[in-house]
């Protein structure tokens, strides 16, 4: 749920920067509007130029252009912050939630210690198969030897009785 929370804080600021944004930029396009009496020079002329047709279809156009960018970004934000609003559990039944949640998860935890418990028990029992067949493997490796052992040596017994 703090995920869910730091999300929504960085929406929530990121929303703040596109309105400050798009204040700047309408500060930064808008046209001069001329007010009686303010902003004139005492010969009676405006302090600004005015722009030149084309100039003012260019100016007109990016202000077009912006207005809607920013709409759509305000707008897409706006929707982020609704989904991640409805996303947030109910405070209502968070405690309830919270209690069933935790048992689930008990039940879960126990049923899978008792997977482990077997698994283990399985294993400890293969082990044990092993051990003895390596025993018995052993156990015949040194009879086999031993019987070696006695063949060569009674050769060797009757090859010297042969020769005598």
């Amino acid at each position: 749920m703090a995920d869910r929370l730091t999300q929504l804080q960085d929406a929530v600021n990121k929303q703040a920067d596109n309105f400050t944004n798009s204040l700047g930029i309408l500060q930064q396009c808008a046209t001069p509007t001329p007010f009686n009496g303010l902003g004139a020079h005492p010969s009676g002329k405006s302090q600004s130029a005015t722009p030149q047709p084309q100039q003012q279809q260019q100016i007109q156009q990016q202000h077009e252009d912006h207005t809607s960018l920013f709409a759509q970004l305000i707008a897409r934000t706006a929707k982020d912050i609704e989904i991640l609003i409805d996303s947030l559990p109910a405070e209502e039944s968070s405690s309830e939630l919270q209690a069933s949640s935790l048992q689930k998860l008990e039940k879960d935890n126990q049923e899978a210690a008792q997977k482990l418990e077997d698994v283990v028990q399985q294993g400890e029992a293969i082990l044990q198969e092993i051990q003895s067949a390596l025993h018995d493997i052993a156990q015949s490796q040194l009879e086999i030897q031993k019987l070696e052992v006695t063949a060569a040596n009674s050769n060797s017994y009757i090859a010297h009785a042969a020769a005598h």
